[in-house]
């Protein structure tokens, strides 16, 4: 089978496309005929070992994981014989990052307990774009930031693929939603039902008066100082990306003004979880929430999806096409 390899770390020119031998599945496995793939953050992490802490759960001098690539959508070719979610000719999901990764490639096989059937009412390439992002968004909101009905809740970087989907599930949770983006991304997120938006192109989220319940962090380089200053006195705030600066001050101040005062301040990192892909799916056939889809890239592509992706300018999600 054809799959996007990467022997060493560094910028996107060290992937290639190689074949390599189709893996077989094993007694609880799932081989699964991949159709649609994603990038996520974690990817870039993973292709470039920075910063240099991820290494230790990656590999130090070289990717533990030669394939990369987390988001999958498919169909099930076979099973192993302890199987008994799944069987041949069904269409899953999936998020690979638990479980080697490998989602770069025609073929994968891993746990049936990485997968869940695919939403019925979306492509494969619309599918594969929601595990890590959409499960990303959920756990933030819901485990992290205690989200409640009626609550305030600031999404900054909301027109990322994180954003997009966190901007949807608040609304689901009906929390009234604010969304801070650039201009040219406004208009996308009042159709996905933002209630306000702040371009922050034009003025500074963190100098307004309003105050927040909830403030999800997907991006940006704002110091805790700055987010806790618009938060409400029992608010809560939550690092899910950034700058540099900003995620080490979420992990080393964080804590301390979270044991200080009723705010709350963290970082947090998501963890795959078949319940929230199938939670997420729910929400997806019900069209509470839809897939915001950038670009698309071919798997022999992979390497220049990368270089788009690591701009950081995408508009909701990079997804591969098989």
């Amino acid at each position: 089978m054809k799959a996007i390899v990467s022997n060493k770390y560094g910028p996107p020119d060290v992937l290639e496309l190689i074949e390599v031998e189709k893996p077989i599945p094993g007694d609880n496995q799932v081989l699964v005929k991949i159709q649609g793939a994603s990038v996520n953050f974690s990817n870039l992490v993973l292709l470039k070992g920075e910063p240099f802490l991820a290494r230790l759960a990656f590999g130090l001098f070289k990717p533990k994981y030669g394939i990369p690539g987390g988001d999958i959508a498919g169909q099930v070719e076979a099973v192993g014989k302890d199987v008994q979610q799944f069987q041949p000719g069904d269409e899953v999901f999936g998020d690979l990052s638990g479980f080697g990764w490998g989602g770069f490639a025609e073929y994968v096989s891993v746990p049936e307990r990485a997968l869940a059937l695919k939403p019925a009412n979306l492509s494969y390439e619309e599918a594969a774009s929601v595990p890590m992002a959409g499960v990303t968004a959920l756990q933030g909101l819901r485990d992290k930031g205690k989200l409640q009905s009626g609550q305030k809740v600031l999404i900054n970087g909301a027109s990322g693929g994180v954003g997009t989907f966190a901007v949807q599930i608040a609304k689901s949770f009906g929390a009234e939603v604010t969304g801070v983006c650039s201009t040219r991304n406004v208009d996308i997120l009042q159709s996905l039902g933002a209630d306000h938006t702040i371009d922050y192109t034009k003025e500074d989220f963190t100098q307004k008066p309003q105050l927040y319940d909830l403030i999800l962090g997907v991006n940006g380089h704002k110091p805790l100082s700055a987010y806790k200053r618009i938060l409400s006195p029992d608010g809560i705030f939550v690092h899910v990306g950034g700058s540099g600066s900003q995620m080490f001050q979420a992990m080393v101040l964080g804590p301390w003004i979270s044991m200080t005062g009723k705010r709350k301040m963290g970082t947090f990192l998501q963890r795959p979880n078949r319940d929230d892909l199938i939670y997420m799916k729910e929400l997806l056939e019900a069209g509470k929430v839809k897939p915001v889809i950038d670009r698309s890239y071919k798997l022999s592509e992979v390497p220049e999806a990368f270089r788009y992706f690591q701009e950081g300018h995408a508009q909701g999600k990079v997804v591969i096409t098989m």
